[in-house]
């Protein structure tokens, strides 16, 4: 939020319905958790952990404000039957650092929120998965790994590169990945933080114009949600979404 402001918080519960309606018309099955109002991050879904194929991976939250997340989202994922395979007993891992590069390669962002300990921890717990952990140093201003990096389609990603680290982008090339840069002004107008949805399509935000076209002169269909109160809390549709189940 900037200086001065207050929350609008009708709005920002009818953004929130927006992306839950865009969800719903392609076909993508939404699982709602009650809101309570000491959780006032819980809007941003993704940060208590990640998932795998495998199940679930719980982290563990910086700051303490937010740590009682985590036992509400877990109740949901035991609701629905969701195995949980790992669980950050080390450092800090927060949701929002973590990208599957490919069925075998994790990326865990080292920003603001998740420390080298926490991937650590990880990384020894998930080896026997079979899967590869990278850790990707990056400013910490730019809060989470999803601020500067997300994986639109198959092979296609959009990253402001500025922030990110030079064998990270190298290893997003060998792996004939489509780069599409985002400037760093973008940032925290949360260029990077959309949501793909799988065959081409993309849940993107009204507002960003340039990466919207961009995306779309990759034969992306952008849906453009008219999101602004809920990015000045700090998170877009990425940030607000957790998947309960990968293929």
């Amino acid at each position: 939020m900037e200086k001065g402001e207050t929350e609008q918080n009708e709005r920002m519960v009818a953004e929130w319905q927006t992306l839950v309606d865009a969800y719903k018309a392609n076909e993508v099955i939404v699982h709602e958790v009650d809101a309570y109002k000491e959780l006032e991050v819980q809007t941003f879904a993704r940060d208590f952990g990640a998932m795998v194929k495998e199940g679930a991976i719980i982290g563990k939250f910086r700051h303490p404000a937010r740590q009682k997340e985590t036992e509400v989202y877990e109740e949901k994922l035991k609701e629905l039957g969701v195995p949980i395979i790992a669980r950050v007993n080390a450092g800090c891992f927060e949701g929002g650092d973590f990208w599957m590069i490919d069925e075998h390669t994790l990326a865990f962002g080292l920003v603001d929120r998740t420390d080298q300990a926490g991937v650590d921890n990880l990384r020894e717990q998930l080896a026997k998965y079979g899967y590869t952990v990278v850790g990707v140093p990056v400013p910490p201003a730019n809060l989470h790994l999803d601020m500067v990096f997300n994986i639109v389609a198959e092979k296609i990603c959009i990253a402001a590169t500025e922030q990110l680290p030079y064998n990270f982008i190298q290893m997003l090339k060998r792996r004939n990945f489509k780069i599409i840069d985002v400037p760093s002004e973008l940032v925290f107008k949360h260029g990077c933080n959309v949501q793909a949805l799988g065959n081409g399509k993309v849940l993107g935000i009204e507002n960003n114009k340039s990466v919207n076209e961009a995306m779309e002169a990759e034969g992306l269909k952008v849906i453009k949600l008219p999101l602004e109160q809920i990015l000045k809390a700090g998170g877009g549709p990425h940030c607000m979404t957790y998947p309960v189940r990968r293929a």
